[in-house]
């Protein structure tokens, strides 16, 4: 999987992999360079996840200020 794929990965599924990439780390890997690359796509994987969820979070305070201008009871 690329940084582009990931790139294009909703949360659920990013967070899935990244779970998945982490317990890869976890194990023993003879070639070096495999460990380097599963390293790599759990840092993409991270990021992915982080920025989805700064995005959802700027979404909820950006509806905020809309909810708080109902009239109240």
């Amino acid at each position: 999987m690329s940084n582009e794929d990931v790139a294009q990965l909703d949360y659920e599924t990013a967070a899935a992999e990244l779970e998945r990439t982490v317990q890869q780390l976890g194990k023993e890997q003879e070639d070096l360079a495999e460990s380097v690359r599963s390293f790599e796509r759990g840092l993409a994987l991270a990021r992915r996840c982080a920025r989805l969820l700064d995005d959802a979070e700027r979404r909820l305070k950006e509806l905020a200020p809309a909810g708080q201008r109902q009239p109240g009871p």
